[in-house]
C-alpha cells in the first residue's frame, strides 16, 4: 500500500506521496529485473557488432547499426530502435496496467482513498511517476548503450543521418534530444495504461490490454491499404526521432508526433479521471 500524508497535513503542499509511488515502483524486484533485461539489449548490441563487424562483412541493420564502429554514440541509438516496438512498451504497458488495478487488486485502493487522498490527485501522482518510470526506461536502454559503445568503439565526432558532422557533446545532446521523444512517446501509451487500469482489477489484464493495442497499431499502420490511418495510430510516428540527428533538425515528423502523443496523453488522462472519479471502489 502506498503511504500518503497525514491528515493534518493534507492542505499542506508536499511531494511525500509522489515520492512513495516512486519507491513503490522502483522499489519492487521484478520492476529492477525488467530494466536491467532492457539495459541488457543495448549491450548485446555492442558485443554483437564488435564481434562481427558490419563493415568487414558481417552485415548491416540499417544506418544506425552501420555507424556503430565509426561512433559509440550509435549503439544507444540503435538500441532504442531496436526496443521501441515491443520491450519499452511492455515495460511501460505492465506498470501503467498495474498503477490502479494493483491497488484494486491488492485490496489497498479503498484505504488509499480513506486516508484521505482525493481521486484527482490520487490520479495525478500515479501518472506522474508513470512518466518518471518511461524516462528512466528510455535513458536506461541509451545510457547502457552509450557506456557499451564508448568502450567497444570510442567516441567523437557524430555523423548525422544528413551526412554533417557535429562534435561528441553536440551528438550526446542529439541523443538527449531523441531520449526526450521517446520518453513523451511512452507517456502517451502510459495514460493509455492509466485508463485500462481503471476499468478492472486485474493489473494483468489491463497490461496486455495496452499491449495487444500497440501490436494492432503497428500492425494496421504497416498494411498499405490503411495508410489514411497511420497519422490516426498512437505508434505512427514512434521511430520520427530520426529527423532529431539531421541538420538541420526536420520537423515534418517530429513535430506531428509530439502533438499525436499530446493528444492521445490528454484523451487518456481524462477518460481515466472520468472513470476514475465515477468508479465504485470496493476493493
Amino acid at each position: 500500500m502506498s503511504a500518503v500524508d497525514a491528515p493534518a497535513r493534507v492542505g499542506r503542499p508536499t511531494t511525500r506521496f509522489f515520492r512513495s509511488e516512486l519507491m513503490l515502483i522502483f522499489g519492487r524486484r521484478r520492476n529492477w529485473v525488467g530494466l536491467a533485461i532492457l539495459a541488457a539489449v543495448p549491450l548485446i548490441i555492442a558485443i554483437a557488432v564488435k564481434v562481427d563487424n558490419p563493415d568487414n562483412g558481417g552485415g548491416g541493420g540499417g544506418d544506425f547499426f552501420s555507424a556503430i564502429t565509426d561512433n559509440g554514440l550509435f549503439v544507444g541509438l540503435a538500441a532504442l530502435m531496436v526496443e521501441i516496438p515491443l520491450f519499452l512498451p511492455l515495460a511501460v504497458a505492465t506498470i501503467s496496467g498495474d498503477s490502479i488495478a494493483g491497488e484494486a487488486n491488492q485490496g489497498t485502493l479503498r484505504y488509499l482513498l480513506a486516508v484521505p487522498v482525493t481521486r484527482a490527485r490520487l490520479l495525478a501522482v500515479k501518472f506522474g511517476a508513470l512518466v518518471v518510470f518511461s524516462a528512466t526506461a528510455t535513458l536506461a536502454v541509451a545510457v547502457t548503450g552509450v557506456v557499451a559503445g564508448l568502450a567497444l568503439f570510442g567516441g567523437g565526432p557524430m555523423t548525422l543521418l544528413s551526412g554533417t558532422q557535429i562534435g561528441f557533446w553536440g551528438g550526446v545532446g542529439r541523443l538527449l534530444l531523441v531520449c526526450g521523444y521517446v520518453t513523451v512517446c511512452l507517456t502517451a501509451l502510459a495514460a493509455i495504461g492509466l485508463f485500462f487500469s481503471t476499468l478492472t482489477e486485474q493489473p494483468i489484464g489491463a497490461g496486455v490490454a495496452v499491449l495487444m493495442l500497440t501490436i494492432v497499431s503497428t500492425i494496421l499502420d504497416a498494411i498499405p491499404q490503411l495508410s489514411f490511418l497511420g497519422p490516426y495510430l498512437p505508434t505512427h510516428y514512434w521511430y520520427a526521432f530520426g529527423d532529431l540527428l539531421r541538420d538541420p533538425i526536420a520537423m515534418n515528423s517530429v513535430g506531428p508526433g509530439l502533438l499525436s502523443a499530446a493528444v492521445y496523453t490528454a484523451i487518456f488522462t481524462t477518460a481515466a479521471w472520468a472513470r476514475f472519479s465515477s468508479k465504485d471502489v470496493t476493493s
